[in-house]
């Protein structure tokens, strides 16, 4: 079983049911990792800047400390460009404590924050989903739908019974709840809604998220249909009508992706590189020894060549 991504609890009017939510989607991508085929080593990505990028804002520079302590983090004053370090490589490796967030404005301006400012005004982790309202589940625009969730009771703590007959009154009016959250740090507007044997919770999106068709199909209301042509269309329709079966809908690509990979064989491991601590002390000296001889004769050789010359 999945791990609860919330604990808490779900309230209409005076009852309070605790409650875990559980992922209800589990994407089955077939993702590859990245690899240099000249050197059979892993493409690693990094946080870094480029010499060659002009810098969007001005830049804070901070002092160096001594060697051994701790940066300061203290502006240094005098012109940038003096107090550049040399360019070193064609890109730069980033701490992740040097990295500051920036947003572009509507009016082309950049703005930082700090993870401080942005912890001041996270919202509260939530306790409770608090119902605010029922509307029918035809009303909802499947647009509208972000995430999916099973609800399940939390065992060992009376949930069973308010669990069971919210999910059979919503069942029998043909409703789904509507409430707010914060999982994580983000807050969420849900729908909680029945399924056949369990409650199921949709994150929504804003309507403010939701994009309108309308520049998208202008000059559509201008074009002439026939009753007779809507009539055959919907007999059509009719005669392609039945029952919604995931299990006929299965990811084909996938499926051909995974055979063609169970089909060839497997790469071929590296050899392991000895290092130098790897080689046995006696070799090491044996090494040095014959190093020295080669020297002496190479210097004897110099000797004679010179008498030999005078």
């Amino acid at each position: 079983m999945s791990q609860a991504v919330w604990t808490g609890g779900i309230s209409f009017g005076l009852v309070n049911i605790p409650v875990k939510l559980y992922p209800a989607t589990e994407p089955k991508d077939v993702r590859f990792h990245l690899y240099d085929r000249r050197t059979g080593k892993r493409v690693r990505y990094e946080r870094v800047t480029k010499d060659t990028d002009a810098p969007t804002f001005e830049p804070e520079l901070w002092s160096e400390p001594p060697e051994g302590e701790d940066r300061i983090d203290t502006p240094i004053e005098g012109d940038y460009e003096t107090r550049l370090p040399e360019p070193s490589a064609a890109a730069r490796p980033v701490e992740r404590e040097d990295i500051v967030r920036g947003f572009e404005m509507p009016t082309g301006d950049l703005v930082t924050v700090t993870d401080d400012e942005l912890v001041s005004i996270a919202p509260e982790r939530s306790r409770t989903i608090e119902i605010e309202e029922f509307v029918s589940l035809a009303d909802i625009d499947p647009v509208f739908y972000e995430k999916s969730y099973h609800v399940a009771p939390a065992r060992g703590m009376g949930a069973e019974k308010p669990y069971a007959l919210l999910l059979r009154a919503m069942q029998g009016a043909g409703m789904v709840g509507i409430g707010r959250f914060v999982l994580r740090t983000k807050p969420h507007i849900v729908a909680i809604r029945p399924l056949s044997d369990a409650l199921a919770l949709e994150t929504l999106f804003f309507a403010d998220e939701v994009r309108s068709p309308a520049e998208l199909i202008r000059g559509l209301g201008d074009v002439a249909i026939s009753d007779r042509e809507v009539k055959t269309a919907r007999q059509l329709i009719t005669a392609m009508a039945t029952s919604w079966v995931p299990e006929r809908h299965a990811d084909e690509y996938r499926e051909e992706l995974l055979d063609l990979l169970r089909s060839k064989p497997a790469a071929k491991p590296s050899e392991e590189i000895p290092t130098g601590s790897a080689s046995p002390v006696g070799d090491l000296m044996a090494a040095l020894r014959a190093s020295v001889e080669a020297a002496k004769r190479k210097g004897a050789k110099k000797t004679a060549g010179s008498k030999r010359a005078g």
